[in-house]
């Protein structure tokens, strides 16, 4: 659940972290002297039983929800300061968990080993620690934290929180909250990771640089066991024509600068690179199947860019193009991360089951469409920030995505 209007609070902005410090030792406690016993017990009843205790869920679901509260605050993504009992409803920022239900006593037995693969995934999106401690060690790295430093300079700025961050940062605290939830054994429902499901998802966010995504989900097994030695040769073509490409963002530079429009031909081959790269690296993170050519032409792969025409860019924007980048290389850092890990998990899925799961497809191509839109940004081929939140498209289907 997401009410949040993106105002904050200057000052209480300012001394955030100093703010948060009683809720992440309450926090903290709430988990190790209280939560992680009784987790323990509904492990134990939801075993023998197979569902876990009503009483146990009520208490674990409110520990639950006010992870999520604090995780929310101290990230930026919400404004309010939280209260102390995980009440629902009660903060823009929540989680709705469902009443107790019959679970899988097999999936309860083995469930700390079967949540390994999503802990590592939200300690990567929100920070190390976070699927055990539910939140309390979200200081530590992670995507959420990565939006949360920016975000701070930016609604000192301003006074607002850039959506495009607190919606990054919700979708982390979203996937976190899942994961705690089937640690808790609130529930037998796999964390689903996403990004293009959920309240935080943005429906009007176009873009001069966006992607499309037709894959089948399908994946060959043996492609996908040898996928790293098969990308050689693309990774070989990619770094000479990465060096070809600096010189030619170096020259479209000086160009922009002085026209106030990038050259059309360096526009044509600077974006063939960006589309190539994607391709690369969707095949390299078994985000799509196919082998892919070695031209980047449009509408050659399953992953592909749409990329407008040279238009009109600020002088000013262009400039400082290398300095203002630097916020957007650093969310495409760690999207990049959170990439890794899902390609990691995909494909093991994709090897056992031939298919690589959606939401880690998902977590892919966001990453590949934030990636590319920061290159898009330093190489001159719009003067329009990269968008950091989800965008809308279809995602409960394998295809079409538009991200």
């Amino acid at each position: 659940m997401l009410r949040d209007d993106l105002e904050r609070s200057r000052l209480t902005t300012f001394f955030r972290f100093f703010l948060a410090l009683p809720h992440l030792i309450w926090l903290a406690l709430w988990f190790s002297l209280v939560a992680a016993p009784l987790a323990l017990a509904n492990w134990i009843a939801a075993l023998i039983s197979g569902e876990s205790s009503p009483t146990l869920h009520r208490f674990l679901a409110a520990y639950t929800r006010y992870a999520a509260h604090v995780t929310a605050y101290v990230t930026l993504a919400a404004d309010p300061f939280p209260g102390f009992t995980g009440r629902p409803g009660s903060y823009p920022v929540d989680v709705e968990v469902d009443p107790p239900g019959r679970q899988n006593r097999w999936k309860t037995g083995f469930r700390l080993i079967l949540a390994l693969p999503a802990m590592l995934l939200a300690d990567t999106l929100v920070g190390f620690g976070t699927s055990l401690a539910g939140g309390a060690s979200t200081y530590a790295a992670g995507v959420a934290v990565t939006a949360a430093f920016l975000g701070w300079f930016a609604v000192l700025a301003r006074g607002r929180m850039p959506r495009g961050l607190r919606d990054l940062s919700v979708w982390a605290i979203g996937f976190s909250a899942q994961v705690t939830a089937y640690l808790l054994i609130l529930t037998d429902r796999y964390p689903d990771p996403d990004p293009c499901e959920g309240p935080w998802v943005a429906s009007n966010r176009p873009h001069p640089i966006g992607m499309t995504v037709e894959d089948d989900l399908k994946r060959s097994r043996l492609m996908v066991f040898f996928r790293f030695p098969l990308a050689v040769p693309h990774l070989v073509w990619l770094v000479l024509w990465g060096i070809v490409a600096f010189f030619a963002a170096l020259v479209n530079w000086f160009i922009t600068l002085f026209r106030g429009r990038p050259a059309e031909p360096l526009h044509r081959f600077l974006s063939a690179y960006v589309r190539y790269q994607t391709h690369v690296y969707a095949f390299l993170q078994v985000a799509a199947n196919p082998f892919p050519g070695f031209t980047g032409r449009p509408d050659s792969y399953p992953i592909d860019l749409e990329i407008a025409p040279p238009e009109r860019q600020n002088r000013w924007i262009t400039g400082f193009r290398l300095v203002l980048a630097v916020p957007a290389f650093l969310i495409s850092g760690a999207l990049g991360s959170a990439g890794f890990i899902a390609t990691i998990l995909g494909w093991f899925v994709g090897l056992f089951t031939g298919r690589m799961p959606l939401g880690l497809r998902n977590v892919v191509a966001l990453a590949l469409r934030y990636n590319a839109q920061a290159f898009g940004y330093i190489a001159l081929l719009t003067d329009r920030y990269p968008y950091s939140g989800p965008v809308a498209g279809p995602a409960t289907t394998p295809a079409p995505l538009t991200i």
